[in-house]
């Protein structure tokens, strides 16, 4: 898989990045609710009932990929390539999102276009590449690379706020900080794809480049 970020190699826009996360709450209002229905019918048919729970948007955000995912390898030992297109499609909506939180970008992320964020996910043969049952374990696997994660996450909050600093004085991203964002970003893809998505059973490395 890729991941990468054309760099802005020009003045960005002061006053949006000032108010950056206020700009974002349409489009992230629009993937809640988009998200929160696509739930509720998978919940029904489940027949659970956690409506109570304020964490249910994001405990179920990754549950709701992983977990049919993982269902259908398990039994079916197959990963349709619709169920794929969707993950691979809101894996790129999410990215352009949190590119243009991050101020990576000034462009509004699009719903459908890439714009200056790229990312590719290899469709999987999964009777060939994949083993049916390593989905039941890939979390429990992958703990040492979200311990690094959450480290690295907190870097990344750092690198942000001082990006915005620099923004707003001299309108320019400094690279190091940019490179650092990204790279953060690959490693999140990296285990997102074979901790949720479960589209590879390569593990991941721990770096930060491809």
């Amino acid at each position: 898989m890729s991941l990468s970020v054309d760099y802005p190699d020009r003045g960005l826009n002061r006053a949006t990045t000032f108010v950056r996360i206020l700009l974002l709450a349409p489009i992230v209002a629009f993937f809640v609710i988009l998200v929160d229905q696509i739930v509720l019918v998978f919940v029904a048919a489940a027949t659970l009932v956690w409506d109570t729970a304020e964490w249910r948007h994001e405990f179920f955000l990754a549950g709701f990929i992983a977990l049919p995912t993982a269902l259908m390898l398990l039994f079916r030992h197959k990963y349709p390539k619709w169920w794929f297109d969707w993950n691979l499609a809101q894996s790129r909506l999410l990215t352009r999102i949190w590119a243009y939180l991050t101020l990576l970008t000034d462009e509004f992320p699009s719903v459908d276009e890439d714009q200056s964020v790229h990312l590719e996910i290899p469709y999987p043969n999964a009777r060939e590449d994949l083993n049916r049952w390593l989905p039941l374990v890939k979390w429990i696997l992958a703990i040492p690379h979200w311990i690094c994660l959450l480290c690295l996450g907190i870097g990344a909050v750092v690198a942000v706020l001082a990006a915005w600093l620099a923004i707003l004085i001299t309108g320019r991203y400094p690279v190091v900080l940019f490179d650092y964002v990204v790279g953060v970003f690959r490693w999140f893809l990296r285990v997102g794809v074979y901790a949720i998505i479960l589209s590879t059973d390569q593990y991941p490395p721990f770096r930060f480049r491809y």
